[in-house]
């Protein structure tokens, strides 16, 4: 006889529901890096995640590497989003005109946010995954769904392109 868990609730409810305990602030923080500190994309993409996960959470339960499985959905939303037709006509700003202050405080830096949210959304996920989680060349491949070349130059771009951002030089200079 199976314990009285409430009406209708399951094994895999509870499974996700002590997943989600666990491990949602960890998913927000890594959202807030790959957005570049935009709390609210952040909270849609977690929301997100979540659901496509639920939907499949018996993959998920059979996956060999499950950190890399829910890090591909994180990435996945936010290219899914990125690629919304409305999303291409509006603008952001630094700052609502209705709310003292910025939201970088998930990256601590608000140029750093700033050089972030100037890569493209994979390249931008290149650099979250190598330099603010650590993972290795093939463990960021794998939540990317890319090969390790791939990695590896994308990375080198976004180091270029950031260095250039953080660190531009004067015309003229060489």
């Amino acid at each position: 006889m199976r314990p009285d868990r409430g009406p209708g609730e399951s094994d895999r409810d509870r499974q996700f529901h002590d997943f989600v305990a666990e491990r949602r602030g960890r998913l927000l923080h890594t959202a807030r890096l790959l957005t570049a500190g935009d709390a609210h994309l952040a909270e849609d993409l977690v929301q997100t995640a979540l659901t496509k996960l639920y939907v499949s959470w018996s993959a998920f339960r059979r996956a060999d590497n499950p950190d890399g499985y829910v890090r591909r959905v994180l990435v996945n939303a936010l290219t899914d989003e990125r690629r919304r037709i409305w999303r291409r006509f509006e603008r952001t700003v630094p700052e609502l005109p209705d709310r003292p202050g910025g939201d970088t405080a998930a990256l601590g830096d608000p140029e750093l946010a700033y050089a972030l949210r100037q890569l493209p959304p994979r390249m931008r996920a290149a650099v979250v995954f190598r330099f603010f989680h650590e993972l290795d060349v093939a463990e960021t491949a794998e939540a990317l769904g890319v090969s390790t070349g791939t990695v590896k130059s994308q990375t080198a771009r976004a180091l270029d392109k950031l260095r250039a951002t953080l660190h531009p030089t004067p015309q003229g200079a060489k």
